[in-house]
């Protein structure tokens, strides 16, 4: 992978936005045909602002003297965090989230308070642990920035990562967030290391609810700091122990989306079994599927690992679950039942990637 991986050095706006509706019933139900799951998926809004990455980084490429080539030499992209080493063997990580328009404006105190939360999920699914964050607020007066402050404030102290500054004008023409965040690792989870014959595992903390009417699984809100900050700790062990190498948060593209890019970035692909993708009881398929989770990570792991990794999210009561393999084909296939349907062919279709230049982007 290099010396080290990017991901969000020029994130574009992504945040929890309202969820399709889905055709069919609750869990067990096969009413929503795979073929309909698979159509939904890449016509989905968190599959498409993914898409648009590969936009900025080919500009950014193209403005650099070297080309695309000057990108991808300075640090590979594709991983949650930019990871710089530090030179004494671990590495910087430095990363930003900006929310859409539309969560700002219908829940301003929950998108603060999710500012700050992604962002230390970005971190934790790279190994590290984080250290600060700063903020770019726009606001018209104190309204909402009074509400965005508040729940920054309160995701502060559950994670236990200060504010130590940022940017704010209180004169925009409507309310716009952005939050940035240093972490640091001593031995990096990197979108670049799963390979043909490991497991996909999937983790995700069932024990919350729907912030409706977005697509967010909200488990961090009214859970106490103590047990938020030791459920995310479980990544950095993870990585320190030896016990897994490949991990990525499951973001707004969702578990699959988010497995996609994870296969993307290494080279590989996958076959994914829906029903093994652990999901809270009476959801449905599709609606999981493009669900944003406050604490959810796809790790791809090697065989003799996995006992391991399962014990230490059962001894935390995370959901985690295999649900695929890893192979060499470069395809992302999906199942349930006796069904099979192909999602996406990276061979003839690039996700993050720049198709022209053939480099990956910020996820």
């Amino acid at each position: 992978m290099g010396a080290a991986a990017v991901d969000k050095a020029t994130a574009p706006i992504d945040g929890p936005v309202p969820s399709p509706q889905p055709s069919s019933g609750g869990r067990g139900g096969n009413a929503t045909a795979l073929r309909e799951i698979v159509a939904a998926l890449r016509e989905s809004r968190g599959f498409a602002h993914k898409r648009d990455i590969s936009d900025i980084v080919a500009a950014l490429g193209q403005s650099l003297p070297g080309g695309g080539a000057d990108l991808a030499q300075a640090v590979p992209v594709g991983d949650d965090c930019a990871a710089i080493p530090d030179g004494h063997g671990g590495y910087l990580l430095f990363a930003i989230e900006g929310l859409v328009e539309d969560f700002i404006e219908r829940m301003p105190w929950f998108a603060g308070y999710s500012s700050v939360m992604v962002n230390v999920s970005d971190i934790y699914a790279m190994g590290g642990r984080p250290t600060a964050v700063v903020d770019a607020m726009w606001s018209v007066g104190m309204q909402p920035a009074d509400q965005m402050l508040k729940g920054m404030a309160e995701a502060s102290a559950k994670y236990g990562v200060p504010i130590v500054g940022g940017h704010s004008n209180n004169r925009s023409a409507r309310p716009q967030l952005a939050v940035a965040i240093l972490g640091h690792a001593k031995k990096l989870l990197t979108s670049f290391a799963a390979r043909p014959g490991d497991l996909l595992v999937m983790a995700v903390d069932l024990r919350g609810a729907y912030q409706e009417p977005f697509p967010y699984w909200n488990a961090s809100t009214t859970a106490h700091g103590a047990r938020l900050r030791a459920d995310l700790e479980l990544l950095p062990e993870l990585a320190e122990a030896g016990l897994c190498d490949a991990a990525k948060d499951i973001s707004m593209a969702g578990a699959i989306g988010t497995s996609l890019m994870l296969l993307e970035c290494s080279k590989v692909g996958a076959t994914i079994d829906l029903d093994a993708i652990p999901r809270p009881e009476g959801v449905p398929m599709l609606r999981w599927l493009t669900s944003f989770p406050s604490f959810g990570f796809v790790l791809s792991v090697r065989p003799e690992k996995l006992g391991a990794v399962l014990t230490r999210f059962a001894a935390r009561d995370i959901a985690c679950n295999v649900v695929g393999d890893v192979n060499d084909t470069r395809t992302l296939v999906l199942r349930q039942g006796e069904e099979r349907a192909l999602l996406w062919d990276l061979k003839q279709d690039a996700f993050i990637c720049d198709p022209l230049e053939g480099q990956v982007s910020h996820a």
